[in-house]
């Protein structure tokens, strides 16, 4: 039980600094790079533009959420505090950071909806007149998460992890 209350204090801290970094990074888009809002060209792929996205990934329903952002970060959160209950029982260390990095983007981006009734996105990606949805560091963390959630599941990996992991003895009763 000890383990597992180590690995829930180590998840809420991945957690709680990924939802940190990213409303620090959205504090100051908000308050000091994007007043006035404006485009700001980085390179000739990137840009800094601010939007606020009022439905869930890329846009989609968001006429529809938009009249009740609070029911989508209270989901939001919901899922969040699964994830670390579930991160704090998986040995894997993959997964455990997908999770918790996951829980921290979900985080904050539910925090945003609450607050603001939409998510701050600023990251803006495109080439030429192409532009793919904007985004921000929560974006980010989750998309990491779900890549270390998918590393945790490669089954050459769990195989190699298998064979360095000592041989399970067999229960008495299955000896006889």
């Amino acid at each position: 039980m000890q383990d597992r209350a180590r690995r829930l204090v180590a998840v809420i801290a991945i957690a709680a600094a990924t939802l940190a970094i990213d409303q620090a990074s959205k504090w100051l888009i908000l308050e000091v790079v994007m007043d006035p809002p404006r485009t700001i060209f980085i390179a000739p792929f990137f840009n800094l533009r601010l939007g606020f996205n009022t439905g869930i990934s890329f846009g989609m329903f968001g006429d529809v959420l938009q009249r009740w952002p609070e029911l989508l970060a209270l989901f939001k959160l919901t899922v969040a505090a699964a994830f670390l209950l579930w991160a704090s029982v998986t040995p894997d260390h993959s997964e455990r950071l997908g999770l918790a990095l996951i829980a921290g983007g979900a985080l904050g981006n539910a925090l945003d909806r609450w607050r603001q009734g939409a998510v701050t996105d600023f990251l803006d990606i495109h080439w030429g007149d192409w532009h793919w949805p904007t985004f921000n560091g929560a974006d980010i963390a989750i998309s990491l998460g779900v890549a270390a959630m998918l590393f945790a599941s490669l089954p050459l990996r769990r195989r190699r992890d298998e064979r360095a992991s000592p041989a399970k003895q067999p229960c008495p009763e299955q000896a006889e």
